[in-house]
């Protein structure tokens, strides 16, 4: 689907960019890459553990929250929706992350709760920024990305949570020390961005992601128990083995790997595999995040489908 515009710039301000519209993709690397020299070549950023999601300021008061695989997430958080709507114009586009907090740190599992239970378990949300698509009647994305942080700044400059731009630095010991020091918080490592890039869609180079050692991506190619409620994934890791994911996936966990599944077409087909016993091996496998769980050596859980993060 191609992106959406609405009649281009508007010196007189106003929505220039409308959703659908793809979202621009770091690649991961081993370590932090080095800084230049002054002038300094290189922005880092936390990476932080939540929904990646573009925030529209529509006409009317309409915001919509749209995730990386083009789901609108603005009913699951009414709260932020609104707060976007109270203080920011119609026509600015934000890109960020959704981010859950418990006991001060950042809960990846509670985003995955309906928003009635994130309101009785006082779970607070906020929608911490870190780049800027549009300002009113001007899309910025050709912008280079020092230009698009300061605007950035400047359009939230007077927001108040659970509006927020994410922490970052042009300073390389800064960053190891975030990397060091702040995994205990939920962070999950360092993006490292080309303050000279333009926001383009899709992966690239000029943003590179670091995570810590524990994160890994793998593909998921069976359910364990039932296709609309399964009790774990088979998964294949990237070096070939094949693992099945504990702990029990919770019941969000598992109606999101079954709308997932289901959503597919690709169907699922009944076996008994020879390490794991009886599966179903779904058709089109799909990229998930998994994390390993501290005490379960070489044990994965499910994180989430790759799709709805950076």
């Amino acid at each position: 689907m191609a992106e959406g515009r609405n009649g281009g710039g508007h010196a007189d301000g106003g929505v220039v960019l409308v959703p659908p519209v793809d979202v621009m993709r770091p690649r991961s690397a081993d370590a932090i890459p080095p800084q230049a020299p002054a002038p300094r070549e290189l922005q880092y950023s936390l990476k932080l553990d939540g929904f990646r999601a573009l925030a529209f300021v529509l006409e009317g008061g309409r915001v919509v929250l749209q995730s990386r695989s083009r789901r609108d997430l603005s009913p699951e958080f009414p709260d932020i929706a609104a707060a976007l709507a109270g203080q920011l114009p119609p026509g600015l586009v934000l890109d960020g992350e959704l981010c859950a907090y418990r006991e001060g740190r950042i809960s990846f599992t509670d985003l995955l709760r309906s928003h009635a239970d994130r309101v009785r378990g006082r779970v607070p949300v906020s929608y911490i920024a870190f780049d800027l698509l549009a300002v009113p009647g001007r899309d910025v994305r050709a912008l280079p990305l020092r230009d698009r942080w300061e605007l950035l700044g400047t359009a939230l400059g007077e927001a108040d949570p659970p509006l927020q731009r994410v922490l970052a630095t042009e300073d390389e010991e800064t960053a190891h020390g975030w990397f060091r020091d702040l995994r205990e918080a939920g962070v999950e490592g360092i993006v490292a961005k080309r303050l000279d890039s333009a926001y383009r869609s899709g992966s690239t180079w000029s943003w590179r992601k670091v995570r810590h050692a524990d994160t890994v991506d793998a593909q998921l190619i069976g359910l364990v128990g039932p296709v609309d409620r399964p009790r774990a994934l088979l998964v294949r890791l990237a070096d070939g083995r094949t693992l099945t994911t504990t702990p029990r996936l919770t019941p969000a966990q598992a109606r999101e790997v079954a709308t997932a599944v289901a959503a597919s077409g690709g169907g699922v087909t009944a076996e008994t595999d020879p390490e794991h016993g009886p599966v179903l091996r779904i058709a089109r496998p799909a990229p998930v995040e998994l994390r390993q769980v501290a005490g379960r050596h070489g044990t994965p859980a499910f994180v989430r489908f790759r799709g709805e993060g950076v």
